[in-house]
């Protein structure tokens, strides 16, 4: 039996450098290719030891699918493509191909100039690896090869993610990358036909969360905020350059201008304006309300928001600073975070996740005394808040998911073992559900379904039998000929089959010799005989009596 394989290289069992191996119909693919941003070490990025073992990556792998922009998911891609080696097709949104190459150069400056690591790609490899990628329109399907085809969907969560469905023959897969399957402020949710793939792999990392009501979140958001300010504190409220950053911003800016509130909001320069350039090049991907609204009114142009210049951080008086990267582990926001730590009045809000190690990681978990660079100790004092504005699906979106694209096996990345397990133990109630680790490998046997088009005569024949309307998830028995016709089959009724085929109808006769044992007359016996098989309403038959 033909089978898929599906190898993390990272993500599995693990939230951060996504990077899933799907070995399918004799095509290996690589589904991004991101960095762990917990670590600094030889574990920042994945182990492609796992694949180089057997010669080169141009020579194992047919194409790398890059789902959307945050690093997690494809900051290793210049590792892989320029020092790794590797020649292929990268495939990638339009969106995502814009903005991917200036949070990967973004990156490299605070990992090279101002840490001063070695072992680490250059501008130039960046430049480069980005000439290898091919964009995707969504709903689009694209052959890789002869036998390869892949079709990006939308996936809500950040401009430009997609999800993706890989076919090869009759085996196929779906990869979610990040999805929400909410709506927000600014991007629509996610949405998939019923496609029915062999594995839907899927994100995880809200896997035992059911999120409360979007209003109540923005509505103890947006108090927390006015009460700090109130008091004469200041918010740091560490985002990625793109998805929640805007999201908030909309919300803080409409709050503003409500409240006729003088407290000033900043946020970091440099991505800020080029965020929300792609923004506005990419209104298509937003939400209908931002879509209908833009010729009026551009939501991204905002009024109270100001660019934020680093000597303000020292400013008096309340403020709100909305600062990159989104977990405290490095740059502008945790600078930030350094100088107003120990000031009890002041505020971080974390609006989304954080992985394990990295500062958001800790503060969130309680720890008070922090271990900075150079063993030097940090007091934290201020107040930290965790607001979930996170555009990940929870439990109930991946459910919602699963109904949307009825699989016929699940796996889970991107998530924590222990919730991983839990969501695995529900969806197994319905689906054949796998969590591989790193470095492990899900085996999954599938049974490739040869299409049939059925014609409608035979259909309402069939439907007229049968009475009320079959269960679409349960098999039917249907009965009818064959027909091949240029590499097509075809199910129709006899009468048709003869007529597209030109043939004239030949009838066979059955008949079957069967010894009788009776003392009374031949005559007689038949008689009997007779009189029996018409209760049947059975076809003549012929017997012939010894």
């Amino acid at each position: 039996m033909p089978e898929i394989k599906v190898t993390p290289l990272g993500a599995g069992q693990d939230v951060g450098r996504s990077c899933i191996l799907v070995s399918i119909g004799g095509k290996n693919i690589m589904l991004d290719c991101g960095m762990h941003m917990g670590y600094n070490d030889d574990r920042r990025f994945p182990d492609f030891s796992y694949i180089i073992q057997n010669g080169r990556l141009t020579d194992f792998l047919d194409c790398v699918i890059i789902s959307h922009f945050h690093l997690d998911h494809c900051g290793a891609l210049p590792y892989m493509s320029e020092m790794v080696g590797y020649d292929g097709p990268i495939y990638m949104t339009h969106p995502t191909k814009a903005i991917c190459p200036i949070l990967l150069e973004d990156f490299r400056k605070i990992t090279v100039d101002k840490k001063g690591e070695t072992n680490f790609f250059t501008s130039q490899m960046i430049k480069d690896c980005m000439k290898k990628v091919i964009p995707l329109n969504l709903h689009q399907s694209v052959q890789v090869d002869d036998e390869l085809e892949i079709k990006a969907y939308y996936a809500g969560h950040v401009l430009g993610a997609a999800m993706v469905h890989i076919k090869v023959g009759s085996e196929s897969v779906v990869y979610t990358g990040d999805y929400n399957m909410t709506p927000d402020r600014h991007l629509g949710a996610a949405w998939i036909d019923k496609c029915r793939p062999d594995i839907l792999i899927s994100e995880s990392t809200y896997a035992t969360t059911i999120r409360d009501s979007k209003r109540c979140r923005e509505r103890d958001f947006l108090k927390k905020v006015h009460e700090s300010i109130e008091r004469g504190g200041k918010v740091l409220i560490p985002v990625f350059a793109l998805g929640r950053a805007q999201e908030l911003c909309i919300l803080l800016e409409t709050f503003w201008e409500r409240m006729n509130l003088k407290a000033p909001i900043y946020f970091s320069t440099g991505l800020t304006e080029k965020a929300n350039h792609y923004y506005k090049l990419f209104i298509t991907w937003t939400n209908q309300k931002i879509r209908k609204t833009f010729v009026q009114r551009n939501m991204f142009e905002f009024k109270h928001i100001k660019a934020f210049d680093r000597s303000y951080a020292d400013n008096p008086g309340p403020m709100v600073v909305f600062a990159t990267p989104g977990m405290l582990h490095a740059g502008q926001s945790l600078q930030i975070f350094k100088k107003w730590a120990g000031n009890e009045k002041n505020m971080v809000i974390m609006p989304g996740y954080c992985v394990q190690g990295t500062i958001g990681h800790k503060i969130l978990n309680g720890q008070r005394k922090l271990e900075m660079e150079g063993r030097a100790t940090l007091d934290v004092k201020l107040q930290v808040e965790y607001m979930s504005f996170s555009a990940h699906a929870d439990a109930k979106g991946i459910m919602q998911l699963i109904r949307m694209a009825e699989p016929r096996n699940m796996l889970l990345v991107h998530g924590e073992a222990v919730k991983m397990e839990f969501l695995k133990g529900k969806i197994e109630q319905e689906f054949n559900c796998y969590m591989p680790a790193n470095g492990e490998t899900a085996t999954v046997t599938t049974n490739p379904s040869v299409p049939v088009d059925i014609s409608l005569n035979l259909l309402k024949r069939e439907m007229a039998l049968g009475g009320t309307l079959p269960d679409p998830k349960k098999p039917r028995s249907m009965h009818g000929t064959l027909i091949m016709k240029e590499n097509s089959l075809k199910l129709v009724s006899s009468e048709q089959a003869l007529k597209e085929l030109g043939l004239n109808e030949h009838q066979l006769r059955f008949t079957c010799r069967v010894q009788l044992q009776d003392p009374h007359c031949d005559s007689d016996t038949l008689h009997r005989i007779y009189k029996h098989l018409k209760s049947f309403d059975t076809h003549l038959l012929y017997f012939t009596c010894s």
